[in-house]
């Protein structure tokens, strides 16, 4: 069998292609966390952080990267201490802690993004508006299945 789903698609050089993707991401993820003292879960979570359409707090950052309360507390730690976050207790509740991102890690992010997004857009002028709105809907559709991957019983 050769992995094709029956629509021409190699199912397994498609698999290779996007764990090929994910290990370079993955790698100058690590590599940028080296060249800048922090750890590669500091970077994932200033990346949560970042992202976050509101400011998260330190247990559901916890949950999304699978850290344990501790090892969470300790990269929040490192990147008070660096200056990349601030924790702020909610107005209403005040067990409620917040994590914000700070002006210099959004300059931090930009150093780390700024490669990528250039290569991003080399890629996305060689396809066409169709193309690539079939490509996100693949790439939502993607993440969707991995979210209910992680989320079902014994899958991590």
């Amino acid at each position: 069998m050769n992995g094709d789903s029956g629509e021409g698609i190699d199912r397994l050089a498609f698999a290779m292609r996007l764990r090929r993707m994910t290990a370079e991401f993955n790698r100058i993820a690590h590599e940028f966390a080296h060249q800048h003292g922090l750890h590669p879960t500091d970077v994932q979570a200033l990346m949560k952080i970042f992202d976050a359409t509101s400011p998260i707090t330190p247990s559901r950052l916890a949950e999304q990267l699978n850290l344990t309360s501790g090892a969470v507390t300790a990269c929040l730690d490192r990147l008070e201490r660096a200056g990349h976050i601030r924790r702020v207790r909610d107005v209403h509740d005040r067990r409620v802690v917040h994590l914000h991102y700070l002006d210099a890690a959004q300059e931090f992010a930009a150093v780390f993004f700024r490669p990528l997004g250039h290569s991003t857009d080399k890629v996305l002028r060689r396809f066409s508006p169709e193309e690539l709105r079939t490509v996100a809907a693949f790439l939502d559709a993607m993440n969707e299945e991995l979210d209910v991957l992680r989320a079902a019983p014994g899958s991590h």
